[in-house]
């Protein structure tokens, strides 16, 4: 199930966007409107969620959080972006990487 989270997730929450992978959480981030959708089978369907919200594609970075360890992996297809100096899965700049968790952990972190 696809959530789009705003404000600090829940247990509920967390549970449920679980349930596709067991032990990670697909993501897709907006860096700018500082949410994220989570819980998809793949980054591009969170991602989809974000831009039906009204999100811009040039702020949409796919990760992988993993609760259990508190890890982000900012690996992703929708991150290939050669417009954006981005050409790998991998988020390469230090600038959005530190974005992305700064939101992550604070929408997804320890409880």
């Amino acid at each position: 199930m696809i959530l789009i989270i705003r404000d600090r997730a829940t247990k509920e929450q967390l549970d449920e966007m679980l349930q596709m992978w067991g032990v990670f959480i697909k993501i897709a981030v907006d860096i700018e409107r500082e949410i994220l959708a989570g819980g998809s089978e793949r980054h591009y369907e969170c991602e989809q969620e974000l831009l039906k919200d009204g999100s811009k594609q040039k702020d949409l970075w796919g990760a992988d959080w993993c609760p259990y360890t508190q890890e982000i992996v900012f690996e992703s297809i929708i991150n290939i972006r050669p417009s954006q100096n981005n050409r790998t899965m991998i988020v390469e700049s230090p600038i959005i990487r530190e974005r992305i968790t700064i939101i992550t952990k604070r929408l997804l972190g320890e409880l």
